[in-house]
């Protein structure tokens, strides 16, 4: 019997009663990207990109250029005070190409074919006016696409993601080091560029998986084995970590165990977003609250779906949506727990997922901890039923609702349906009013 959780039929706290299917794509739907408050891109396996209204449903353009799938999407908006103001995307594909599109207009503006392989990552940084492409090589662009400076040779990983960190820095995953990148501009009066590697960070056991950055002063970093480290933005340290696959300070030398029921997905960090007070992670099929303060976790879901989750979002209320490999969308409420005397405390990854044993000094010191702050639990509020594959990720529009895309090539906007019907009862009502056929009697 699954221990995932379930919700019947009566989901009061969850809007989005209503939905359109957005058809086009003809492969797996892998990357949605936010262009303002109304519109967005989609992209995915079969290289196509389309534009889409968030409000409407409506498909604006269709871009082709790739041949290949799409490996990476960003949007890149120009700030250039002489310029008009353009809404532009990236996108970079498996046929070793990058493509900067022009969003108003749906045609393509520059292409560079100078790869020597998959560009995995692309990220802009508004600041500097120029955009970095990460996979063998480094490369740092300008808005021309012209190639100011690559870093090579880096390994034969190459760069998985990128992250921006404050003083012209970015932290590359590669494999399992993390490698400190800073830009700086050439000395001698001309447009020139440089990048150099400052440091190597090799705390992780395996391959990274997620970074995101929480704000000026920290980014935390996910692997395959379940690690989290949370740190330094600045000078780059370690300040905290959790991990789930051994506690070390109780066994420093056993190597973890290898269960062979166990997928290799089961403890791998998917995905890791912020509200800079707390890191929401997608492990395995859990989802996982760490509070940054308190450097532990304050709440989680151990089998929140059936498979992998791959993404997650904070809402800007208390609530998260999650997505999974096993096709559904599903609202969490993060809610203060009430306390019984005699509950076990979690310490950490560990014991929520348990591996090893707690030692007497830390139960005691975390049930002292835990008498002075509050715990957590995440309860589901919404299941949203529409995908028949894998969700790969969503975006999440305010009032307008939300975006999921998915392996069965479609892409969902789910509306508040409450929402929706006074909007068209608003609008039956405005055109009766037009064509004179309300009659209002006193």
């Amino acid at each position: 019997k699954s221990s995932v959780q379930t919700i019947g039929e009566e989901q009061i706290q969850n809007p989005y009663t209503e939905l359109l299917v957005l058809k086009g794509h003809q492969d797996i739907v892998r990357f949605l990207v936010q262009i303002d408050d109304f519109r967005f891109a989609s992209a995915g396996d079969d290289g196509i990109i389309f534009l889409w209204n968030a409000q409407t449903g409506e498909k604006l353009f269709e871009l082709h250029g790739h041949t290949h799938k799409i490996t990476a999407i960003a949007p890149f908006s120009s700030s250039d005070v002489a310029e008009e103001k353009m809404d532009l995307i990236i996108t970079a594909s498996a046929d070793r190409t990058v493509i900067v599109w022009d969003c108003t207009s749906g045609r393509q503006v520059q292409k560079v074919s100078c790869f020597h392989s998959t560009v995995k990552c692309l990220t802009v940084l508004q600041r500097l006016n120029v955009w970095l492409s990460g996979g063998s090589d480094l490369c740092v662009w300008n808005r021309k696409l012209d190639l100011l400076c690559k870093a090579s040779h880096l390994t034969d990983a190459g760069i998985s993601a990128l992250v921006e960190l404050p003083k012209n820095c970015v932290a590359a995953a590669v494999g399992k080091e993390l490698i400190i990148f800073r830009l700086s501009a050439s000395n001698n009066g001309s447009e020139g560029w440089n990048v150099l590697e400052v440091k190597r960070l090799v705390d992780h056991q395996d391959n990274i998986s997620s970074l995101v950055s929480i704000n000026d002063l920290t980014f935390v970093t996910g692997s395959h084995v379940g690690e989290l480290i949370v740190w330094d933005a600045l000078d780059w340290t370690k300040q905290a970590s959790e991990c789930n696959f051994l506690d070390s300070s109780v066994h420093p030398d056993i190597q973890p165990e290898i269960k062979l029921s166990q997928s290799p997905n089961e403890t791998s960090v998917q995905h890791l977003t912020s509200d800079e007070e707390c890191v929401f992670a997608a492990v395995g099929k859990g989802i996982y609250v760490y509070n940054l303060q308190l450097k532990r976790v304050i709440a989680c879901q151990r089998t929140a779906h059936d498979s992998s989750v791959l993404h997650i979002e904070k809402l800007p209320n208390r609530q998260l949506i999650s997505c999974s490999e096993d096709g559904s969308v599903r609202i969490w409420e993060l809610r203060e727990k009430q306390q019984l005397p005699a509950e076990p405390v979690p310490t950490g990854f560990f014991n929520m997922w348990g591996f090893g044993r707690a030692n007497k000094q830390a139960n005691q010191a975390a049930k002292k901890m835990q008498e002075n702050t509050p715990t957590y639990f995440l309860e589901l509020v919404g299941d949203l039923i529409g995908h028949s594959s894998a969700v790969q990720m969503f975006l999440y529009f305010g009032e307008l609702g939300l975006a999921t895309c998915s392996a069965d090539h479609l892409i969902i906007l789910w509306k508040d349906g409450e929402r929706e019907s006074s909007l068209r009862s608003l609008t039956l009502f405005k055109k009766l009013a037009q064509n004179g056929d309300l009659q209002l009697k006193l």
